[in-house]
């Protein structure tokens, strides 16, 4: 279990401390039902999506009529197989495909799948794996062991008999990537130990190919992986796309059935739309624009601003050191997680924007990801210039709150 800054040990399968004021995901909830007051007030003109990631439904008008969990696959899952299997570089004759309700039901169903209670689960990413494929290993009763990096991973692969199944992520929650000699090298190890490997391929399914050269998901020679439709070029809906070895996606896709984890059929054709319109360029667009943003916040927060080769990242233990000195408090008051949702409560309250902070519940950082930005947004918002002033007057109004810890609570979770 990690330890933050402040001393505050890790809640347990989250990388952050809970702290008295968000104590549980009913906390969570809660404070998400404050944001979405706060987007009615301000209305859909008024709000600024920056969460990096697209929640939409692209789905004609005329493709209505035949919105129903009979009709539209009957329609379109053809097509959506060919589009998901070019997509994820899978081959009709040796790969299948199969949509679920959520990138986190896919990795649940492979792991209900491909894993008994006592089995070795491995996770690798650079840095660490995403809570979701913590709790499930835990919810088969297998023995996880998260890895950062491949010496790591060779260490833990190597001191183990038999290993079931290898969590590969190559785009990990702090969005650094695995380079692809390293992926090759895990994806062997793996194998000579007789593992299968599945790939959480969230968003590193595009930005992996279209950002920095490297192949498609199942061209990486894994048996398995998937992806979240909402994420870095696509348009929604928030699905999780799988792919992979006939055998085995048979077999995960039934165990979605029984639990309900499938996506609803009667949305196949949206699947369709957002993977047709794909375009590479888009990744990239969307990177640049968040990197206009990093160029106006360095001269603000200095080295406290971390940027990874995709992503903009103000570390929770920052905000909170920030707001800290910015406020004249010497004691923390609440814990960085609660600093960071402050954070982004006000930069909605006060500037209309969204963050990534609200999508998660709970989210699976407490760092400020800035990330993936739509330059049309942007444009619209004002520019990366009035970007970085709302984060900057942000933090320090968060400063100021501070020094009354009901302030914060009244600010995350409404007057008792």
């Amino acid at each position: 279990m990690g330890i933050d800054r402040f001393g505050n040990p890790h809640a347990s399968n989250l990388s952050y401390a809970r702290g008295e004021i968000l104590r549980s995901t009913e906390d969570d909830f809660q404070k998400l039902q404050g944001a979405w007051s706060l987007i009615r007030e301000r209305g859909p003109g008024g709000t600024y999506v920056f969460t990096g990631l697209e929640h939409s439904l692209p789905l004609a008008a005329e493709e209505l009529e035949f919105a129903d969990d009979e009709i539209a696959p009957a329609l379109s899952f053809e097509r959506l197989k060919e589009l998901a299997l070019d997509h994820l570089g899978g081959s009709p004759e040796t790969d299948d495909v199969a949509v679920f309700n959520r990138l986190t039901a896919a990795t649940m169903a492979t792991h209900l799948t491909l894993v008994k209670s006592g089995d070795v689960v491995i996770g690798v990413s650079a840095t660490h794996s995403h809570p979701s494929v913590v709790r499930a290993a835990g919810h088969v009763g297998a023995r996880f062991i998260d890895t950062a990096g491949l010496c790591a991973f060779r260490d833990a692969i190597g001191t183990e008999r038999s290993v079931a199944l290898v969590v590969l992520t190559r785009l990990a929650v702090t969005y650094d990537l695995l380079p692809l000699e390293a992926i090759e090298t895990i994806v062997r190890l793996a194998h000579d130990k007789g593992a299968l490997v599945y790939v959480d391929d969230a968003g590193g399914a595009r930005v992996g190919p279209a950002a920095f050269g490297q192949p498609r998901t199942l061209e990486l020679g894994v048996d398995i992986g998937a992806t979240g439709l909402d994420k870095y070029g696509t348009k929604g809906p928030r699905f999780g796309l799988l792919a992979g070895r006939k055998d085995l996606v048979g077999r995960i896709r039934v165990k979605g059935f029984e639990f309900g984890m499938e996506a609803r059929q009667m949305l196949y054709p949206a699947v369709v739309r957002t993977l047709e319109q794909y375009d590479p360029a888009r990744v990239r667009a969307l990177i640049a624009t968040t990197k206009q943003i990093a160029g106006e916040l360095r001269p603000l927060l200095g080295n406290r601003l971390r940027e990874t080769p995709t992503t903009v990242q103000i570390g929770a233990d920052d905000i909170l050191e920030i707001a800290m000195e910015r406020g004249g408090v010497n004691e923390a008051t609440v814990v960085p997680y609660e600093a960071s949702a402050a954070l982004s409560m006000l930069l909605l309250r006060d500037h209309g924007m969204l963050m990534v902070h609200f999508v998660g519940v709970p989210p699976g950082t407490a760092d400020l990801l800035i990330k993936f930005v739509p330059p049309e947004t942007l444009e619209r918002f004002g520019g990366a210039g009035r970007y970085a002033e709302a984060v900057n007057d942000s933090l320090t109004r968060l400063g100021e709150l501070l020094r009354d810890r009901e302030s914060i609570r009244e600010l995350l979770l409404g007057k008792p």
